[in-house]
């Protein structure tokens, strides 16, 4: 038979105490160099003005460039304490939609028992660039000119309106985030 020390159950409880006291010791360390702000804008920073985007893309969606505009205004109205104006805004976005192609990815087995069947793509990829300028009036130096690129794969059986509705709005959804990110968030 094995005896247990009647000293152990009290050198558990100082052992679990001294580390509880360590973890919230580092937490409260951490806790005051890690901003959880997670907004890298100035304080001053209280205007935001988006232009219309515009579509310069091979094949058009007539659509696309609208509704960019109204989900990208969204975003920032909605997320941020920014106030939207049209004259001599804190920051300014504008752009453009430089490309929006739909391609095949992957190829399906020939139609048919002949050998020149058909061959069918089993999936497509709806692919769109935005390319944006971003400028801060008070904080010059973080300005800058990128383009985003974001895809989505989808079934080759969905017809053109089945995409416009819903692949279009997840990759213009990618890309906002990307450029929010960019622009407010401390990543």
């Amino acid at each position: 038979m094995i005896r247990v020390p009647t000293s152990y159950p009290l050198q558990g409880k100082r052992v679990f105490t001294l580390a509880l006291c360590g973890i919230l010791l580092l937490c409260t360390v951490g806790c005051t160099f890690y901003n959880f702000k997670g907004n890298t804008l100035s304080e001053d920073v209280k205007t935001i003005q988006i232009k219309d985007f515009i579509n310069t893309a091979a094949l058009m969606n007539p659509t696309l460039a609208q509704q960019f505009t109204i989900d990208i205004n969204n975003r920032f109205l909605q997320r941020t304490t920014l106030k939207g104006t049209t004259e001599n805004p804190h920051i300014l976005i504008e752009g453009e939609i430089t490309d929006y192609t739909i391609s095949p990815t992957t190829i399906s087995s020939p139609v048919g028992t002949t050998t020149g069947g058909q061959i069918q793509a089993a999936q497509n990829k709806l692919t769109i660039t935005v390319r944006i300028h971003y400028e801060n009036s008070i904080e010059p130096e973080k300005g800058f000119d990128r383009t985003y690129t974001d895809e989505s794969v989808f079934s080759s059986d969905l017809d053109i309106n089945a995409i416009e509705a819903s692949q279009v709005k997840i990759v213009n959804e990618r890309i906002i985030n990307k450029i929010f990110n960019d622009i407010i968030a401390d990543w």
